[in-house]
């Protein structure tokens, strides 16, 4: 084959060189070399891994469409008729005697067959031939199927055969061989196999000796390009005569070399030379037409090159002679390709057709002056195609209906690229809808031809191209016509849903097409909402129409127009976004009530419903969506997302849009605020409702957002001095989220309903306390009343909590975890650290006297340490905080932290005493520099190792009674390392004296405790 193909491209190189005056002998060898190169290509793409069903088969067969394998296995059968009459007919019985239990079985099967199959059988069996083995009579292909698909006539010997064996014809046999029929399954369960469960490729290449076993269904490869080009080629040239074909080709160059060669020398007038040559194409074309029955392929051969050479002709006489003017040449050109196109289908041949109808398409640009008519040319062009139309009608030839189409559509746009004016509309439109007509009655009429195949009976390039070319035509003859290509394309969607809808009634079959043509008129009804309208109604229309697809989409189970309808929706929110337009004072819409606000509701309702279908309950009673939801994990939450996005967005989006307008927004952003919180609380509302009307699960977490939101919303209000006050919005939203918790309490996740429990305590907390200290600063601005305020705050709320408010059954009880822990302990570590850094505060009482824990700051302090004690208590009782933890239950760190928090804040109760009723500043510096501040804080300090020494003693507590006296060696130390040194007089006398006694009290009274044992000694 190589060298075959390396011949040819020498010889094309050749000619091609000398037509051209190119160096021959270079242009030869590399056109040799390609020749030479495409088999070895082909079978380095062909050595890829295929099924081992399919390794096996014949390169000749593995890609044949289905009725080409029936009319192969017709064939096969009648040769193996033949076979088997030869052998009744000549000759005894080659096998001997037949077997005692193979004639037996041969009797007890002629009960249960007719007459003539038991008597073929009979012999069979006496021959020692393979038994016959009964067929199921609808495998064989109908008579209208060979009336589609026509088969060649029988050889004269396989027709003297079948003749001869017409009285066993009666009912159609196969041959299977002993050994098979014993290892493999019995007829019988063979034949009731379904169709879907047997490989049907694998069968008909199976050989005729071996009984056909099901084998799982498998894939083959696809050929590629080049593979198809090659086999192309290859089928050409070996798929019959290949002598004749190679020498019609060099024989071809052979008449061009002569021609060329005659004009050079002047040998004879050139009409001469054209009469000569056209003469001898008339004689290949009667040739070729005698030869039909006796040389099918050599007779086609023939007068393809007839066609060819008289193309040829009339082409030089025209436009190289000027022998002929265009309007006699054309008239030939046509009668040229009537006449090949007779012949092709009075002989079943498709490439004379090609051929024919090739030189008819180009007759026109060949022999154009560029001075005619649009109106004669599409003309022209409507004739053939009318041809190519009539045709399709009784034959499936793929490669003629895109050689009209591509040639039609192809000069059709470069006539209007070069000559189209407006004015010609009126003359042009008619045949663009003529052309568009007739290539979507080919597409159908080649569908309809090919219904027995199993795939690929759908032409994708006439169905799809057709409309697309035809609608860009389209768009180009109705430029600056307004609404002009939106009404084509809603009459185009119109055009294919009704004839989706004929498919569907009248052609059940072609469930492919079906699908086809109702994708395109959903496309093209799409198309038309943007040219008609404006950005966000056509955003809208999509987002509707998207979720009716997806309607549309999960009731019927299709994948494919489901990612459409999602893709629709999401494209309308893109457009939507990019044209969204901003409002000005010189125009504003009525609220809520506008095209802007109404189109993003749309698309969230419209994603909403989506959702809903693919997470909703089941339609009608049949779980499709649940099905959906099982294959499409997260697709239904997603659209869900998407549609909430849009809600949220817009409806806030709305709201600012109108309070931005007012140039007093700064005063009124409150307002706005207040908005904002109410349409949270409304949508997560109407998603419960939602959620309990159509059993939604998904729509219950716009409810557990509200917190969040709320939360969100209260930050932003403690801008303000007095929220609560300012933003009379936030208790509603507060009171209705707990309420929606409380509706929730049996549908959320138990940890995510703690958390929002907490969030929403922590909320609320914040907001009073945010408002106390407001108000209580504008109420009493001086002093510590301000400061003292978040201690009333938070300590007031520990304390509700931790005592009344943890008797409540909902919620504190029933999420006591959510409240007396996550939400009370971050209150309790504030009020210690506000306790710590309270030290800095003189505790000024103004415009009341300062008396000490009867000030707003010591209250406050106070306050806080009742609260944190009775929340102790109330995890103690309710057993939450956990053993063995350095916080939990029994562990020394809690007493330790409360009892240093009471040191310091005692320490500053005294020094802040000292500053209010001395006069002592109070600062670092003026409190170190104070003789009497030192003095106290001596005798002070001892007075607090004596309380705890004495506590130690009556405890027996080793650790407390050298936690004392630890205390009482710090202030030994200062006294002699400090207070002696710059205390002085009085000061220095009663420091000393004050200390002395002290010691001798605790020397007394607090002995060190006795050692205990070790379990004793824990336990204490």
């Amino acid at each position: 084959m190589s060298w075959l193909l390396a011949f040819l491209g020498f010889l094309f190189g050749a000619g091609f060189a000398l037509s051209y005056d190119l160096p021959i002998l270079s242009v030869a060898v590399l056109c040799a070399a390609v020749g030479f190169a495409l088999p070895h290509l082909a079978r380095r793409r062909a050595a890829a891994p295929q099924p081992p069903d399919a390794a096996g088969q014949g390169s000749r067969t593995a890609y044949l469409p289905l009725p080409e394998r029936v009319l192969r296995l017709e064939r096969e059968v009648a040769q193996l008729r033949a076979e088997m009459a030869r052998l009744r007919a000549h000759g005894p019985a080659a096998g001997g005697a037949a077997d005692v239990a193979g004639a037996g079985a041969g009797r007890a099967a002629d009960d249960a067959v007719p007459p003539a199959t038991a008597a073929a059988a009979g012999a069979a069996d006496a021959r020692g031939l393979p038994p016959l083995v009964q067929e199921d009579p609808q495998a064989l292909p109908s008579s209208a199927d060979a009336e589609v698909f026509p088969a060649a006539p029988p050889t004269p010997a396989v027709a003297a055969a079948m003749a001869a064996g017409a009285a066993g014809a009666a009912v159609p046999m196969r041959a299977v061989s002993p050994v098979s029929s014993v290892s493999s399954a019995p007829p019988v369960a063979a034949q009731a196999a379904s169709d879907d469960d047997v490989d049907l490729d694998a069968y008909l290449d199976t050989p005729l000796d071996t009984a056909p076993a099901a084998s799982p269904r498998v894939k083959l490869r696809e050929p590629d390009a080049v593979e198809r080009a090659v086999a192309a080629i290859r089928g050409w040239l070996l798929g019959g005569n290949t002598v004749v074909r190679v020498g019609m080709i060099v024989l071809f160059f052979g008449i061009a070399f002569l021609l060329k060669y005659a004009a050079d020398n002047d040998m004879f007038p050139v009409e001469f030379r054209l009469a000569g040559v056209a003469g001898a194409a008339i004689a290949l074309l009667a040739v070729g037409w005698r030869l039909r029955d006796r040389r099918h392929a050599y007779g086609l051969v023939l007068q393809g090159g007839g066609v060819g050479v008289l193309y040829l002709t009339v082409f030089a006489a025209t436009r190289l002679y000027a022998l002929l003017p265009a309007g006699a040449a054309l008239p030939l050109m046509i009668a040229i390709c009537v006449l090949s196109t007779l012949l092709a289908v009075r002989q079943n041949a498709a490439m004379l057709a090609f051929m024919g109808s090739a030189g008819g398409f180009l007759a026109p640009v060949l022999l154009s002056t560029g001075g005619g008519s649009h109106v004669m040319l599409f003309s022209y062009y409507a004739l053939l195609n009318a041809g190519i139309l009539a045709i399709a009608w009784f034959k499936a030839w793929r490669p003629l209906n895109l050689l009209g189409f591509v040639f039609t559509f192809g000069i059709g746009a470069a006539w209007g690229a070069s000559a189209y004016q407006p004015a010609l509309f009126a003359s042009t439109e008619p045949f663009l809808l003529l052309f568009f007509l007739m290539y979507v009655g080919i597409a159908l009429l080649y569908a309809i031809r090919r219904n027995l195949a199993l795939k690929h009976y759908v032409d994708g390039t006439l169905v799809f191209g057709t409309p697309l070319v035809a609608i860009l035509l389209q768009a180009a003859l109705v430029q600056g016509k307004e609404f002009a290509l939106a009404y084509s394309a809603l009459a185009l969607a119109a055009f294919y849903l009704l004839l989706a809808a004929w498919l569907r009634r009248s052609h059940g079959r072609l469930a492919l097409l079906f699908e086809a043509m109702l994708a395109l008129g959903v496309i093209f009804a799409t198309l038309a909402v943007p040219l008609a309208f404006t950005g966000p109604t056509t955003s809208a229309v999509w987002a509707i129409e998207g979720a009716a697809i997806a309607w549309v989409s999960v009731r019927q189970r299709r994948l494919l127009a489901l990612g459409f309808a999602l893709l629709l929706q999401i494209a309308a929110g893109l457009v939507f976004f990019s044209l969204q337009t901003y409002y000005s004072q010189a125009s504003v819409p009525l609220p809520v009530l506008n095209g802007n606000y109404i189109g993003k509701v749309l698309i969230a309702v419209a994603a909403l419903f989506t959702a809903w279908l693919l997470n909703g309950k089941p339609l009608n009673g049949k779980p499709a969506a649940a099905a959906w939801r099982r294959e499409l994990p997260g697709i239904g939450a997603a659209m869900a997302v998407w549609g909430m996005l849009w809600w949220t967005a817009g409806g806030l989006y709305e709201i600012h849009q109108y309070f931005d307008l007012y140039p007093y927004a700064a005063s009124v952003w409150q307002y706005a605020l207040d908005a904002d919180i109410l349409f949270l609380v409304l949508t997560a509302w109407m998603a419960h409702g939602l959620c309990r009307a159509l059993d939604w699960p998904l729509a219950r977490w716009p409810g557990a957002a509200l917190p969040p939101a709320l939360a969100i919303a209260g930050a932003l209000a403690s801008l303000a001095a007095a929220p609560l006050s300012t933003v009379v919005a936030l208790p509603v939203g507060l009171a209705l989220s707990w309420l929606l918790l409380y509706r929730e309490r049996d549908d959320l996740p138990p940890r995510l309903l703690d958390a929002l429990h907490t969030l929403s305590f922590w909320t609320l907390c914040g907001l009073l306390t945010m408002e106390g200290y407001a108000r209580l600063g504008a109420w009493v601005p001086e002093g510590t009343w301000q400061w003292s305020a978040w201690a009333y705050g938070y300590g007031l709320m520990l304390l509700l909590l931790a005592g009344p408010g943890a008797r409540l059954a909902w919620p504190v009880r029933r999420h006591a975890r959510a409240y007396l822990v996550w939400g009370a302990t971050p209150l309790a570590v504030l009020l210690w650290g506000w306790s710590l850094l309270s030290v800095f505060s003189d505790g000024d009482a103004a415009p009341l006297f300062y008396l000490p824990l009867l000030n707003p700051l010591d209250v406050a302090i106070l306050l806080a340490a009742l609260a944190a004690t009775v929340w102790v208590r109330r995890l103690d009782a309710l057993d939450l905080r956990p053993a063995g933890k350095p916080y939990g239950r029994g562990s020394p760190l809690p007493r330790a932290l409360a009892a240093l928090t009471a040191f310091v804040w005692l320490n500053a109760m005294l020094l802040r005493t000292l500053h209010h009723w001395s006069g002592v500043a109070y600062d670092l510096d003026a409190l170190s520099a104070s003789t009497l501040v030192q003095a106290a804080v001596s005798v002070f300090w001892t007075v607090c190792a004596l309380a705890t020494m004495i506590l130690a003693t009556r405890r027996g507590s080793r650790p407390l009674w050298f936690t004392g006296a630890g205390l009482l060696a710090i202030t030994v130390v200062k006294l002699f390392l400090f207070d002696l040194s710059y205390l002085s007089g009085i000061s220095r006398i009663v420091a000393f004296i004050g200390i002395g006694v002290l010691l001798l009290l605790i020397g007394y009274f607090s002995p060190l405790p006795p050692r205990k044992t070790g379990a004793t000694e824990n336990s204490a």
